[in-house]
Formats: structure tokens, C-alpha cells, sequence
């Protein structure tokens, strides 16, 4: 049975939708936002959930990873560990010093006007908005974590890793979830191209 997936978002669609944060009311905090879901393939309720404490080590430092407990992922194995991309590292260190009064350990990084934080529907949200203001038709909030995972699997094998890797690094309990999320056509015919 096939499902309908979120579109994988071309390179091009995703400088657009950065571009476009940068001119919004919250510049640093969008950036982090659309960072989180593109470069560490958060879904909406982990963005929503993310704490200054799951990026940052005990002297209050960013990390070189975030560390997402069960709690705030999906599910009861959800929780894992996840190397800190460069855009993503400097993305948060920009929001620190933008906003020092909201970094606190037990604080979510993505915060509202209201001063508490997104839930994961305002995230879903705050990505369904942008996309049609962009009129970036097909695109979610799941499109930054499947084009995260469709990513990461193309280059997994250069990196000495395997699918299994991915599977960690999206959280999945199952390789078949995995293997759902990868946007495969355009590799499939360069590999008849090929023969």
C-alpha cells in the first residue's frame, strides 16, 4: 500500500526557505528551525521538544552533537544521539548570543512570542506556512527529515557506514521505516544508466 509522502526538498528549495527565515520576525530562531529538521532530520514533536540542555554540555557550551532522550522523541526507543552539523552548530551559536535571556538548560530552544516554546502542530505549522508562502507545493514538516534521511543514505556508504546507521540516526525501531523515507527513483536510474 503506498502511502502519501512529504517531498524531498531540492537544494534550491531549501536556500529559498533559509532565505526566507532570514527576514522573518525571529531570523536566528527560524534558522535554527529549519536546521533542525534539514541537518539532524528532527521530527516536528522533537524540534518542539528540544531543550538548550540536549545541545549543550555541562558547562553550558555547545556540544558536538544533540542528545535526544526517549522523552522527547517518538515512542520508547526513540531517544538517540546525533553528530551536530556545522550549519546547524553555528546556527544555535548565533541564536546564544542573539538571545542569551532565553538559553537556559531546562528552556526549549525553539521558543514562541509567548515565551514558552512551539508545540509540534506550531511547528508543523510554521513549516506548512512557510512552504506556501514559497509556493513550494508537497512539502511538510516531514520534508526536512525525510530529505535528511533520503541524504543521508545516499552517502552512508562513502562514510564506511550502512543503512543501519541511518536507521540510528532517524530513530527508526525498524529498517523498513528507514528504507520508506529514502527518495530512491533518481538513483535508481543512474544506476541503469550505467549498465
Amino acid at each position: 500500500m503506498l502511502r502519501k509522502q512529504a517531498k524531498v526538498v531540492s537544494s534550491r528549495e531549501l536556500k529559498r526557505l533559509l532565505d526566507y527565515a532570514a527576514h522573518g520576525r525571529y531570523p536566528e530562531r527560524d534558522r535554527v528551525l529549519v536546521l533542525l529538521s534539514f541537518k539532524a532530520g528532527l521530527r516536528a514533536k522533537e524540534i518542539a521538544g528540544l531543550r538548550w540542555s540536549m545541545v549543550t554540555d555541562s558547562n553550558g557550551q555547545l556540544a558536538d552533537h544533540l542528545a535526544l532522550p526517549d522523552r522527547a522523541s517518538k515512542g520508547r526507543n526513540g531517544g538517540r544521539v546525533i553528530p551536530m552539523h556545522r550549519d546547524l552548530r553555528a546556527a544555535l551559536a548565533t541564536l546564544m548570543i542573539a538571545e542569551p535571556d532565553k538559553v537556559r538548560s531546562n528552556r526549549r530552544v525553539i521558543y514562541s512570542e509567548r515565551g514558552s516554546g512551539y508545540s509540534a502542530n506550531a511547528v508543523a505549522v510554521w513549516f506548512h506556512n512557510r512552504y506556501k508562502e514559497l509556493g513550494i507545493q508537497g512539502a511538510s514538516s516531514h520534508s526536512g527529515r525525510r530529505s535528511f534521511i533520503t541524504a543521508a543514505a545516499r552517502n552512508i556508504v562513502e562514510a564506511g557506514g550502512s543503512l543501519r546507521d541511518v536507521q540510528e540516526l532517524a530513530g527508526h525501531a525498524s529498517l523498513t521505516t528507514t528504507q520508506r523515507y529514502i527518495e530512491g527513483d533518481s538513483a535508481k536510474r543512474k544506476v541503469i544508466a550505467m549498465i
